[in-house]
């Protein structure tokens, strides 16, 4: 059964929420600007709106131009790649729907402004968007799924040669 569709509806939910959160944030906030949605926890979350040129967590900001160029390549091999993940399992779809919609959702910004608005601000950890978010989780259930399956995957046993080649060296 083809499942194409849940890889274009998640991507299709990412990039609209990304959009929507950076466009709130460059509206309601001025650059270095933050606000605490939930004050008792302002030492630990706020909103913070800042820039970045490089990519997430603002690794290689002097890259900007050659990232535009990267993320093109990626959503072009996401989308040809599609074809095979036609009848893939759901959550393969899920994981694949969230990093083609976080790359379309910073690579848009990158175009349009030359840079990624950033907000989420964990205190501890550089400053993210949805998109960003997105992408790692997409990758890492990714990761997760592709262990997973090949733990599931029986292995040949070990020949007797092969035991006796052991015993020789």
């Amino acid at each position: 059964m083809e499942r194409r569709w849940i890889m274009g509806v998640v991507a299709l939910f990412t990039f609209a929420a990304d959009q929507l959160s950076k466009a709130w944030v460059r509206e309601n906030l001025a650059l270095y600007e933050s606000w605490a949605p939930i004050p008792a926890l302002a030492r630990y979350f706020t909103f913070t709106h800042v820039t970045n040129t490089g990519i997430a967590f603002g690794l290689f900001r002097e890259w900007g131009s050659i990232l535009v160029a990267v993320a093109v390549v990626v959503i072009a091999f996401l989308l040809l790649y599609t074809r095979q993940l036609a009848t893939a399992r759901w959550p393969i779809q899920l994981a694949m729907g969230l990093q083609l919609g976080g790359a379309f959702g910073n690579l848009i910004d990158r175009i349009r402004f030359g840079f990624v608005t950033d907000f989420l601000d964990f205190k501890f950890w550089p400053v993210f968007n949805l998109a960003d978010s997105a992408i790692v989780v997409g990758m890492l259930l990714l990761l997760v799924l592709m262990g997973l399956e090949e733990r599931a995957q029986p292995h040949p046993p070990v020949s007797s040669q092969s035991e006796d080649r052991r015993r020789d060296v």
